[in-house]
C-alpha cells in the first residue's frame, strides 16, 4: 500500500493490510510463518520550518503482529517468535533537514525517519517495525547445549563422540607456574 500526500491533505487514511508469508523481505535470517496483520492510521501533520517554509510530516501509528521462524543462537534449530507491537512513527521529507545549521540531535529527532517523493510505501514502516521487534538474539531453551565445536552435532539431541582438544603446548609454561602457585 503507497500512502500518498496529495490523499493525506484530504483526509487521514486507515489501513487495515494483510502480508502472507513471503510478500515482505525479511532478509535469510527470518521467516514469516503467519499472516502479517497490520492496522492503523496514517495522516499529515503539518510542521512550520522557520518563517516562510511549511513542511508535510506523515505521521503513521498502528499496530503489527506475526509469527516469525529464527535460528537458536547456540543449536541453530528454528525458534518461533511472536511479533506483536504498536508503533508511533514521523516520516519527513527527505532533505528536509539538509543545509540548516549544525545543531544537537534531541531524542525526539532522533526518531524521524524519511520519505522520498509523494509519499511512503507501508510495507517498509512495517517491516521495519518487525525487525526491531525481534530480538537479536533467540535460544531454543534456557539450557540448550549448542553444537559440537569440532564435528558439528547438536548436543542437544546426542552426545558427540569428539575427544577432548589436545592442550596447546605454548600454554605449558603458564600452566606449570599456575601448579606452582597452588603448591
Amino acid at each position: 500500500m503507497f500512502i500518498e500526500i496529495k490523499e493525506l491533505q484530504l483526509h487521514p487514511v486507515e489501513f487495515q493490510e494483510e502480508y502472507g508469508p513471503g510478500v515482505i523481505d525479511f532478509g535469510p535470517d527470518f521467516r514469516q510463518l503467519t499472516p502479517l496483520h497490520a492496522t492503523g492510521r496514517a495522516q499529515l501533520v503539518e510542521e512550520h520550518h522557520g518563517r516562510h517554509e511549511k513542511l508535510n510530516d506523515i505521521r503513521l501509528s498502528g499496530d503489527v503482529n506475526t509469527s516469525v521462524e529464527m535460528a537458536c543462537a547456540r543449536c541453530i534449530e528454528p525458534v518461533v517468535q511472536t511479533v506483536a507491537r504498536s508503533f508511533d512513527l514521523l516520516y519527513r521529507p527527505l532533505g528536509s533537514d539538509a543545509g540548516r545549521e549544525e545543531i544537537s540531535v534531541t531524542a525526539a529527532d532522533a526518531e524521524i525517519g524519511y520519505y522520498q517523493g509523494e509519499g511512503l510505501a507501508l510495507e517498509d514502516a512495517v517491516r521495519e517495525q518487525v525487525l526491531l521487534a525481534l530480538p537479536l538474539k533467540v535460544l531454543c531453551r534456557e539450557d540448550c547445549k549448542g553444537l559440537c565445536p569440532h564435528c558439528g552435532k547438536n548436543l542437544n539431541v546426542e552426545p558427540c563422540s569428539c575427544t577432548e582438544p589436545i592442550e596447546d603446548p605454548r600454554w605449558s609454561a603458564l600452566k606449570d607456574i599456575r601448579s606452582k602457585l597452588e603448591h
